[in-house]
């Protein structure tokens, strides 16, 4: 077995498993009902399956030898941006009260910090 046929079904295992994950992420886009349940399918989709494709892509180019690095600036991209876009979409919907606001904190100074109340202390 050589090394291009190698790379060949690593391209094609990669190429499936980006088809699959993006596949997962349309149906639970069409499927899901409010915004910030949404949200998560094209997070995903964006990350692990355009990754994949991406990463297809880079294996391909070194396996017919014309390597290619434009995909790598892609990727940071896409991993650098989706996070964030789907921050800001969520902040959205929380600021608009199109979604359940979160609770808010308890009113103590121990809900953030490793302090044990004195009640809860075993004696």
């Amino acid at each position: 077995m050589t090394l291009v046929i190698i790379g060949t079904y690593i391209v094609s295992l990669s190429l499936i498993i980006g088809s699959g994950f993006i596949l997962v992420g349309v149906i639970g886009l069409l499927k899901f009902n409010d915004p910030m349940t949404r949200l998560h399918a094209p997070t995903k989709v964006g990350t692990v399956g355009i990754g994949m494709l991406l990463l297809a892509s880079i294996i391909h180019s070194f396996d017919i030898g014309k390597p290619s690095t434009h995909e790598l600036l892609i990727m940071a991209f896409l991993f650098v941006t989706a996070p964030i876009s789907a921050n800001f979409i969520a902040k959205v919907n929380i600021h608009r009260r199109a979604c359940e606001t979160p609770p808010s904190p308890p009113k103590d100074g121990t809900w953030s910090t490793l302090d044990v109340p004195e009640e809860d202390v075993a004696t």
